[in-house]
Parts: structure tokens; sequence; C-alpha cells
């Protein structure tokens, strides 16, 4: 399960796992890519590995399944140009196979393709970069360039995926066992069933989030984020964690951009306490944030969480949506 407890951020679910998320490149090694903020909705990972920092570049892969045909995917490159400042300031930077923990990310999210219309017609810092003669610039990038979901491209089962993960003890565990299910409603094992579907921004993929008399309405679920990251002046801080003397009960509430609502029970725990216990699982990991919610890996945990991707028919509707 995650990996690097000392940093908060995004991470991923170990196993198969969901984002070529903090980095992006498009095709060739003229154009290279740069992610560690939370990006356009490509929230989940399967993680080929963590997060990726500057200098990853795009390659055509053919990941088939029941003709998917080919799709772009982020690899490391070879040569690393100057990392521009604006990238380089946005994250702890992971340059190598080894810092990165893996070969790569692949992202499947509720979006199809990466930063979409967005940056193909405007050139977005700490997107896409072109770079040549050792200096990198911002570049717009058509949408068909893009790094895609893959899962967008299935024949079938094609229009989201299900995380189901076991309930985890307040200590942790070392590791655990689940599942990751392509396609909502299409099979008998990924049905909706009871879940409470939550539709998302159709540009952002945010809910919105109540909590202690707050309203964030930058709120997205993430398995990729190591921790649930959101503002609690009242427990203190250790670095980028939480470290409350006992662990606390909380609830928040999440809703759709239509007015459906979830209430949310969860607890956080001492981060110093639970990095010693040397577990990988940590359900009530979390850390301060000042200006959105961030339900990350932990929330995960005992959940059946669905993730529908934007346009795409489900049984509940078109995406995106979430729904648990």
């Amino acid at each position: 399960m995650p990996d690097d407890q000392q940093y908060p951020g995004r991470y991923g679910i170990a196993g198969i796992t969901h984002s070529c998320f903090r980095a992006r490149a498009n095709f060739g090694a003229a154009l290279r890519g740069c992610r560690h903020g939370f990006n356009r909705g490509e929230l989940h990972r399967i993680r080929l590995g963590l997060h990726v920092g500057f200098g990853a570049y795009c390659r055509r892969a053919s990941g088939r399944r029941g003709g998917s045909g080919d799709i772009d995917t982020g690899h490391r490159g070879p040569a690393i140009p100057a990392v521009p400042t604006d990238c380089s300031n946005s994250g702890l930077p992971m340059l190598t196979a080894t810092a990165l923990r893996s070969n790569g990310i692949l992202g499947v999210g509720p979006f199809s393709a990466d930063c979409g219309s967005g940056c193909a017609s405007t050139a977005l810092p700490r997107w896409y970069y072109s770079c040549s003669s050792g200096a990198c610039v911002a570049a717009a990038l058509p949408v068909a360039q893009q790094v895609t979901n893959p899962i967008s491209r299935f024949a079938t089962d094609n229009n989201g995926l299900v995380i189901e993960l076991p309930a985890v003890a307040a200590t942790g565990a070392a590791s655990v066992t689940g599942t990751m299910t392509f396609g909502i409603g299409s099979q008998s094992n990924n049905l909706l069933g009871s879940a409470q579907v939550l539709p998302s921004n159709s540009m952002t993929g945010f809910v919105s989030t109540a909590f202690q008399g707050q309203s964030y309405s930058t709120s997205f679920i993430d398995s990729g984020s190591n921790g649930m990251f959101f503002a609690l002046s009242s427990v203190p801080a250790c670095g980028f964690w939480f470290c409350p003397a006992a662990v606390q009960s909380l609830a928040a509430t999440v809703a759709g951009i239509n007015g459906a609502t979830s209430n949310v029970t969860f607890t956080i725990g001492n981060a110093t306490s639970l990095f010693a216990s040397g577990n990988n699982a940590l359900s009530n990991l979390a850390g301060p944030a000042s200006n959105y919610f961030d339900w990350g890996l932990p929330f995960f945990f005992g959940r059946k969480v669905f993730t529908a991707i934007e346009a795409s028919a489900t049984p509940a509707g078109n995406g995106p949506y979430y729904a648990f």
C-alpha cells in the first residue's frame, strides 16, 4: 500500500493501481510534463507507481483490453532538461524510477483526457512543456495527444471504475488486498446498489464538503493521496501531518453539484505514532490544508467507491460523479 509516508501528496494505491497524475508529457522527447498539485480530476491512479516529477514523456502503447487500441502513456524520459521554476516550486521532485518507486502512472479518474480543452488551446504552467536547447516553456497540447485514461478506451466496461478496500484498524495494517473493477452497472460485480451518487463538476471533477461550519467547494475523492487533507485548527500538527494526543472522531457532509449529500464519519490519529508502527495501510492518516478538502486513500478503507467518467452513460446518469 502507500508509499513515502514522510510526505503528503498523491501517492496511489499499490497493486494494479491509477494517474500519470502529477506529471504529464506529450509525444516525443521535445515535450515533457510537470504535475504536483491536484489536477483536472484524475484523482486516482493505477499505480504503476507514485507521483511523477518533471521529465516524463509520452509514448504510444498498445494496451489492449477487448480492443481498446493504442493510447498515450507517460514514461520516464531519457535526458532531463532544466526544470522550469513553476514546476520545481510546486512539489517534491521524483526524477528517477527509484524515487518514483515505479515505472509510470496511468490515470483512471473521472475524465477521459488529461487537462482536456483547458490546456489544448492555452499553454498552462505545470502541465505540458516544450523543450529545446535545454530550456522548457509551457505548451498547449491537443486533447488527442494528451495522456489518456485507459478505461475510457476499453470496448466495454468503459464508463468508470469501482475501488473496494477492506476496513483497517486504527493502528493500521502492514498491507491490505482490495479490488479495482472496471465499469459501472455493466457487470454483476460493478452494480451501484444503494450507493449514493454525487455528481461532480464537469470541468474540475470537484464536489463540495461541509465540515465544522465551513464549506469547501474544492473537494475531491482521491485514492492517490496518501492521507486526507483539510483545515482543522483545533488539532496540533507535526510537520505535514496531524498529531492529536488521542484519536479524533469527526464528521462531514459531501455534496454533489445537484444537491445530493452523503454524511461521512471518520477518525484521525497521531501521524508520528502511525509511522512508528511500521504499518503501510493507515486509515486515519491526515494533514492540514487551507482551502480544499482531499478525501484521500484513508477514505477508501471499508468502502466501495465508484468513479464515473465524464459524459459516459451509467445506470445513474452520465458522469462525472462519485458514489459510495
